[in-house]
């Protein structure tokens, strides 16, 4: 087979266009709903978001010239100190407002489970490419699936320790995605769907009826969120005062919404935090049904690219990393905005490239920037759609 010679530009033009509107939409929304707190300079949160993204930009680009099969051989030091900066959060972290996640680079708040989302996903892109790309036994299986969950655990339980259960529960879909789409028997793949359902069922049930028996493991606020999903009613005053407001004025958004810094709900701050977790609520009130749709449309325009690229991809090694991507984008899209509507309960996922903050945002551009090394580095082979070869 001859690779035909056709120089890819390091950026993705479909995805860098997709970004530009995620980052016009992300400084409306965050200027809107900075709003109530920032009286002396109502630009702050806006020019800072703008700032981050010059810079993820250039890290985006950075990445993307890269030649990401590298990373395969180096997965395992970059999980390792991964963990160890981890470790370092549990001991030496910054704590604010009552969580332990940070590290104080003096110009940013360092948040090392950010980078970490990363981390696991090229190493576990590296460690199940090593078992090929047929259809393992179930006996041979096994070893894959401990491998997985080894790996999983150690960040999963350092980050929801800290606490962060958001971050932690990220981590371990993530980890499960790649493994289903990996060449895990299907049968082994079905025993854990069905232990999930299981798992999931016996939660809801002790949360319901025997909450003293789970109550050891979670921190108070923990309880608390979770308490006030399954009975919003009762928490309207502290738990579930966030979510309330926060649906009242995506409702009253309707069709088009209030309109520009016209959101009542956002504007008079009845929801706290709306430029950062729940800056959906901003878009829903003040842009309606119109604007919401925009934005999961530019989600699913995005998802659907980085699918593609996967698809094309000429190493197992790449598909990985992008279905990584994939989920690390698709789960935080759908919790960001399933807790806003009180779908999934509050857990503090940002909504990818929009909310305010630069550890996230940076994650997220490496993420797109690997995807777009794994598109440039792909041949397109004449005569044949062989893969991995």
């Amino acid at each position: 087979m001859h690779a035909i010679n056709n120089k890819k530009s390091s950026v993705d033009y479909m995805i860098l266009t997709l970004l530009v509107a995620l980052v016009i939409i992300s400084v409306i929304a965050i200027y809107s709903g900075s709003g109530q707190y920032t009286n002396s300079d109502p630009y702050y949160f806006a020019r800072r978001q703008l700032m981050w993204y010059i810079v993820s930009f250039g890290i985006m680009i950075a990445v993307a010239r890269f030649d990401y099969e590298l990373l395969e051989k180096w997965a395992i030091y970059l999980y390792i100190f991964g963990v160890m900066l981890l470790l370092y959060v549990k001991f030496f972290g910054v704590t604010t407002k009552g969580s332990q996640r940070w590290i104080d680079l003096k110009f940013m708040d360092f948040q090392p489970s950010e980078v970490m989302k990363i981390f696991i996903v090229l190493y576990l892109a590296a460690v199940l490419k090593k078992y090929g790309t047929e259809k393992l036994s179930f006996k041979k299986s096994i070893p894959v699936v401990l491998k997985t969950m080894v790996i999983t655990l150690i960040p999963f339980y350092l980050i929801l320790k800290q606490p962060d259960l958001g971050s932690a529960l990220l981590i371990a879909v993530t980890a499960l995605g790649i493994l289903f789409i990996s060449n895990t028997n299907y049968k082994m793949i079905l025993l854990i769907l069905f232990m999930m359902v299981a798992g999931s069922s016996l939660l809801f049930y002790l949360f319901n009826y025997h909450q003293e028996l789970v109550s050891p493991y979670l921190e108070s606020h923990q309880m608390g969120r979770i308490n006030s999903w399954l009975n919003p009613s009762e928490y309207t005053l502290n738990y579930s005062y966030q979510v309330k407001n926060a649906l009242v004025g995506i409702g009253s958004g309707q069709f088009t919404g209030a309109g520009f810094n016209q959101g009542y709900q956002v504007q008079t701050g009845r929801v706290p935090e709306a430029h950062t977790d729940f800056v959906f609520a901003v878009i829903g009130e003040e842009f309606g049904f119109v604007g919401s749709s925009i934005v999961i449309l530019l989600y699913f325009l995005l998802i659907y690219r980085i699918l593609s690229i996967a698809l094309k991809a000429n190493n197992v090694f790449g598909s990985y990393i992008c279905v990584g991507v994939i989920i690390l984008i698709a789960f935080q899209v759908f919790q960001n905005i399933g807790m806003t509507i009180s779908l999934m309960p509050v857990t503090g996922i940002a909504l990818p490239f929009i909310s305010y903050g630069g550890s996230a945002l940076i994650t997220n551009m490496i993420a797109l920037g690997l995807v777009q090394s794994i598109n440039r580095e792909t041949k397109e082979y004449m005569f044949s759609s062989t893969q991995y070869e």
